[in-house]
């Protein structure tokens, strides 16, 4: 078989490079309309510019979060119906380092941001002074550059090994993924569940749940999955990888769609019933918080558009092979997930309803275009497909029963 190509296609693994050229500058144009957009606007507004900031590093770092797991898992398991699909994902995954200058205006801001770094604050509250020796300024930091570094280490790792595995066609690259995803796929859930309650949870720093951090990562899983589909579907249209990734790998992305709407619905009611019906004050202030006002209406949309509608949208087999549904299903749940994040994060600022501002728009935008430029470039530098996986030909074949 010749490196590039596939004798069973006519698919080129590699990128045009006109297509990465116009790839490029549009999302060039896009992170310099947004970066300048987001820099004025915290000379004009910080307050909004930091809230803002923080609900975009959100819903943007957990889409590589959870391609992490989604890879660690699928080299622990074999999977073989993702191979022709995977390096896509794993070039979502090693956006990852990224975080380390994303996340710092929320360090900038972290006295906009969380009460508890105001020391007056928390010398006056017993619940916050209780609280200090883990959510303070310094500790707080810290523990966001390990989170990073952890996540950063493992992706590159887990990646340099796949990219060497198109020279080598070695099993020896296999074995490595498997040894760093074991002890990855822990230290990945740790992590992603202590960053959840520091840059989320904290903001309301009197409220508790334990289920929260698996709650932030449901979503990251369900918007990596959209983001996954949606990039596949796009680079179909331009006949990019048509006749690889073929109408039985969006099955599985369509049955993976299905799966996590159902899997996040699950713990969000897990985390409603359990404060709902324990009824400490503590626990459900905020969720009256997000009852108030005009959040109401957002609550119930994102009970109806995240869970209800795709569910029944999604059941059908013949939605999960139709390329036309599974793209509109992608971008539904997708921007659901956003509002989402949105609802987490605004009603600690806005009490009384939902208060939309151009920031948010810029500030997604910023730090999506900073991420795709980095995803963009890593699709240039190796094949688009991991073609040295022992695998990669069961792949190909793969059908659904």
């Amino acid at each position: 078989m010749a490196h590039g190509k596939h004798s069973h296609t006519s698919d080129s693994y590699q990128l045009d490079a006109g297509l990465w050229l116009r790839g490029r500058n549009a999302l060039a144009f896009i992170a310099l309309i947004s970066w300048v957009a987001s820099i004025a606007g915290y000379f004009i507004n910080p307050d909004r510019f930091f809230q803002s900031w923080l609900f975009a590093f959100l819903l943007c770092m957990f889409i590589p979060l959870g391609s992490m797991f989604f890879n660690q898992v699928g080299y622990l398991t074999g999977a073989a119906w993702s191979v022709p699909m995977r390096r896509i994902a794993e070039n979502i995954m090693i956006t990852i380092p990224l975080g380390f200058l994303l996340f710092l205006p929320v360090l900038a801001g972290i006295h906009n941001l969380y009460l508890w770094s105001h020391a007056d604050l928390v010398a006056k509250d017993a619940i916050l002074h209780g609280k200090a020796g883990w959510l303070n300024p310094n500790a707080f930091s810290i523990r966001a550059f390990i989170y990073i570094a952890i996540w950063s280490l493992w992706s590159w790792r887990i990646y340099a090994n796949s990219t060497k595995q198109d020279k080598t066609k070695s099993i020896d690259q296999m074995h490595a993924m498997s040894r760093w995803s074991a002890p990855g796929l822990l230290l990945t859930f740790l992590s992603v569940t202590l960053a959840s309650f520091d840059w989320s949870m904290s903001l309301d720093p009197h409220w508790y749940s334990t289920i929260f951090g698996l709650y932030c990562f449901a979503g990251g899983g369900l918007s990596f999955i959209a983001v996954w589909t949606l990039i596949c579907l796009a680079l179909r249209d331009r006949n990019v990888l048509a006749n690889t990734i073929r109408i039985e790998h969006y099955h599985d992305l369509g049955k993976w769609l299905f799966a996590m709407v159902i899997f996040w619905a699950y713990i969000a009611f897990s985390q409603y019933l359990l404060i709902w019906y324990a009824n400490i004050p503590e626990e459900t202030i905020w969720y009256r918080n997000r009852f108030e006002g005009s959040w109401s209406w957002v609550s119930a949309a994102i009970l109806f558009g995240h869970f209800i509608i795709p569910f029944f949208v999604l059941l059908p087999r013949a939605a999960k092979r139709s390329p036309a549904m599974l793209r509109f299903m992608a971008w539904w749940l997708l921007f659901f997930q956003a509002l989402d994040w949105y609802w987490q994060v605004m009603p600690n600022f806005n009490r009384g309803g939902i208060a939309i501002h151009w920031l948010d728009f810029a500030t997604v935008l910023a730090v999506g275009s900073a991420m795709g430029l980095l995803f963009w470039n890593r699709m240039k530098a190796h094949a688009l497909l991991p073609v040295g996986d022992p695998r990669f030909e069961q792949g190909l074949e793969f059908q659904n029963i």
